[in-house]
């Protein structure tokens, strides 16, 4: 089993990170500090950090979050992505990433979610040529600070992607396994850990329940374990006990993959008929009813303090759930 920890991500809003800079923000986000307590009360061996909240802190303050993390025996972990501009680089964060002790930086590449690739027309391929191009130059970078990157399958990219990318970066650059996504992208979970499990350097633990519709489905957060994605079948391919995992239920708004259309497919590889069949088959057997309500709190417009306490439900029955 992996040493499982926690990302600030499955708790959007009680951080700060969700509704930021509009209406609807959390009036009295707990932050980072939060955050770690967070971690610490689930008893979590690794600390995934989100990147923005590390910019602006002196040196002091990284350097009392390093000491923490060796303190209660958390592995941290950086957290970015890549903004898709012109010249942009991993400098911050790669600075961020020695100061708190972290030997790995989880990356994202692209904006893209729901597996909608077609909707974005030729930008996609100018994105994909963008990540190739920055990941080829900044593993370089990591690699001469002793640091790993991981690049995730965020809704975006399958396994088959993934890996050539990491490949072609070189071999400090692995992939970050987001065990929900793959259904994201027409792809089951348990091939995408099989296809990938040599690259794979840090997961994410995601669940869902699915909702289908006449153009694909709803992918529904829920707590970790109570969902679609078969997590024994996965730690017999990963049984990696070296390997960190970070609890991550989904986002707050529930994803619609409409890969029942036609249009959607336009940009994917192939796909073997009988994997997508497993995957749908997964999905069925911990499908939502056509007309039972699927939104979170945050979807319904619920005050802070029900939409807080819905986060930090789940991230406790997920670690009852992980951590058992």
């Amino acid at each position: 089993m992996p040493r499982i920890g926690l990302n600030p991500y499955g708790l959007a809003y009680a951080v700060g990170l969700q509704g930021a800079g509009t209406p609807r923000a959390n009036p009295s986000p707990i932050g980072l500090d939060g955050f770690v307590r967070v971690a610490r009360d689930i008893d979590a061996r690794c600390l995934e950090i989100h990147g923005g909240w590390l910019d602006a802190m002196p040196a002091d303050a990284l350097a009392r979050l390093r000491d923490g993390c060796v303190e209660h025996r958390m592995t941290p972990v950086v957290s970015v992505g890549l903004t898709q501009t012109a010249g942009e680089t991993l400098e911050a964060a790669i600075a961020h990433a020695r100061a708190v002790g972290a030997a790995l930086i989880r990356l994202g590449l692209t904006p893209v979610l729901e597996g909608s690739r077609a909707k974005w027309g030729g930008r996609w391929l100018e994105m994909v040529a963008h990540a190739r191009a920055t990941l080829a130059r900044e593993a370089r970078r990591a690699a001469a600070a002793g640091l790993d990157l991981a690049i995730e399958d965020h809704q975006d990219f399958g396994s088959e992607e993934l890996v050539a990318m990491a490949e072609e970066a070189g071999p400090n650059v692995g992939v970050v396994f987001d065990t929900g996504n793959p259904f994201a992208v027409g792809e089951d979970p348990v091939a995408f850990a099989r296809r990938a499990a040599h690259r794979i350097r840090h997961v994410h633990l995601k669940d869902y329940r699915a909702q289908f519709t006449a153009e694909g489905y709803r992918l529904v957060r829920c707590a970790i374990g109570d969902g679609a994605v078969p997590f024994d079948e996965l730690w017999q391919v990963l049984g990696d006990d070296d390997l960190t995992a970070s609890i991550e239920p989904g986002a707050l708004e529930a994803r619609h993959i409409r890969l029942f259309t036609p249009d959607w497919w336009r940009g994917y590889p192939p796909r073997e008929a009988s994997e997508l069949g497993t995957a749908i088959g997964r999905l069925r057997r911990r499908q939502l009813a056509d007309d039972e309500p699927f939104e979170t709190p945050w979807e319904r417009g619920a005050a802070a303090e029900e939409i807080v306490d819905y986060e930090l439900a789940q991230i406790r029955r997920s670690a009852a759930n992980m951590m058992k």
